[in-house]
């Protein structure tokens, strides 16, 4: 046989730098780019640390097998509501809870504040912006994840503020988070504290509280929010920022049993407008189902399972299942956005809220190749909402049994950051978002894609 290698043109492999590939392209060359990159982005002194982490390789994936199973057979159901002071373990009169970090007043982004005001006004601790400033400096402020709670964007609420009580019936933690926010006028949550937004605050508080109370006390069982969410990814949602499915199958769930409860006419008929002009209604349900999910995986020693992913419009943070509540912190990056009109970059706070706790338990962006549509609101193509999904499953323990992606011949969502795998790679997990305005009282400007950044992952490697 004649050996004919020499006469056939090179086809090459490139690892590392894409402009190599392409310039061997642009001359006629047959190349294709490996995505590959160094451990720890080249730095030494993460190799050398993360050398050292994995001498305990086998002690840290039995950690980890045990985390994942955690987050695996959690069974979060909604069971109840009530006042936050009520129901929230150590919540008084004078706490305000916030997303993401520990952050003081001082520090706190424009639309925090703007949330922390309209608290007060609702309180009845402030009649108006001015007085509202003069009292926060007194206020506890403490982060909702330190309450076992998620609040989205501000994360913001106070003592007679209703809130919703989820339980893993499988691990016997609970999880709370404030009721939805969303409505009519400027939404409280993205830092608007208005006449209109207060308003809406005493409807949650004068009508939806007592009604679903007593619809709870008819059905005399929780309502499983897992089945929800996994019909829902079924249907088009990512249970973050698409929850037109799932709250459609929430309503469908309560309905027979306000009915049962005896709902007057007309309350029922105002739920239901709010549920047709809220598709986000789910929301604070699908983060406080998957905030009872993490927090059954927490304090497993030697697990490098991330078991929260929060941000406050100033820091953004991780906590790590080994590592208790330790927050490893780094400053908060501007969202990727598409904007509503009027609205541009300018306007737009860094990113902010409790919400990537759907990341974190492997929903939301992470499943986004189930929620194709999403791409209209954030921005990017139907190729990249399929990418990230697969590019999760590079730095995630394993894939969920319940939370299944259709397009991708239904496989497993991605779950359980791993912080060794997020550092091996260089990919930082995704996360879909609203965009609150910089300024107080103004509310949301948009919607986009930011990335939890590296560094928080290199601060909790250092630690192990």
């Amino acid at each position: 046989m004649t050996n004919n290698l020499l006469k056939q043109k090179p086809k090459i492999i490139n690892a590392g730098l894409e402009i190599f590939a392409k310039e061997l392209q642009g001359n006629n060359v047959e190349a294709v780019n490996l995505d590959w990159r160094p451990p720890g982005g080249g730095k030494m002194d993460i190799n050398i640390k993360l050398k050292e982490v994995l001498t305990r390789k086998d002690i840290i994936d039995a950690a980890n097998k045990k985390a994942l199973e955690k987050v695996l057979s959690a069974q979060p159901v909604w069971t109840d509501v009530g006042l936050a002071k009520d129901v929230i373990p150590g919540f008084t009169d004078n706490t305000i809870a916030h997303a993401g970090p520990p952050v003081t007043w001082e520090k706190m982004c424009g639309p925090m504040q703007g949330s922390v005001i309209g608290a007060l006004i609702y309180e009845g601790k402030a009649k108006n912006e001015q007085e509202a400033r003069k009292v926060a400096p007194t206020i506890d402020f403490v982060p909702c994840h330190h309450l076992n709670a998620v609040g989205p964007m501000t994360g913001v609420f106070s003592a007679n503020m209703p809130t919703l009580v989820v339980v893993n019936e499988e691990n016997g933690n609970v999880a709370y988070s404030p009721f939805n926010f969303e409505g009519k006028g400027k939404p409280f949550s993205f830092g608007a504290f208005g006449e209109d937004t207060q308003e809406n605050l005493r409807y949650l508080h004068d009508i939806m509280l007592p009604t679903l109370k007593k619809m709870f006390n008819a059905r005399g069982e929780g309502i499983d929010l897992k089945i929800i969410i996994a019909q829902a990814l079924h249907m088009g949602d990512d249970c973050h920022n698409r929850l037109i499915a799932a709250t459609g199958q929430l309503w469908k769930t309560m309905v027979p049993e306000l009915a049962k409860a005896g709902t007057p006419h007309e309350i029922l008929t105002r739920l239901a407008y709010t549920m047709y002009f809220n598709n986000w209604y789910f929301l604070n349900l699908s983060m406080a189902a998957s905030k009872a999910t993490m927090d059954a995986a927490r304090d497993i020693e030697n697990s490098t399972l991330v078991t929260a992913m929060a941000r406050n419009g100033t820091e953004v943070g991780i906590q790590v299942s080994g590592m208790g509540n330790k927050w490893f912190t780094a400053k908060a990056p501007k969202v990727r956005g598409k904007y509503f009109p009027g609205f541009t970059d300018d306007d737009a706070n860094p990113d902010m809220g409790d919400s990537a706790i759907t990341e974190t338990a492997g929903i939301g962006a992470f499943a986004m190749a189930a929620a194709l549509p999403m791409t209209q609101l954030v921005g990017g193509s139907v190729q990249d909402a399929i990418g990230f999904t697969r590019d999760m499953r590079k730095i995630t323990l394993g894939e969920s049994r319940n939370f299944t992606i259709p397009t991708l011949n239904f496989v497993g969502a991605p779950t359980g950051i791993d912080v060794i795998k997020v550092i091996e790679t260089g990919l930082e997990p995704i996360i879909n978002t609203g965009i609150a305005h910089k300024v107080a009282g103004h509310g949301i400007v948009g919607a986009g894609l930011v990335n939890m950044p590296i560094e928080v992952f290199e601060k909790a490697l250092f630690e192990m």
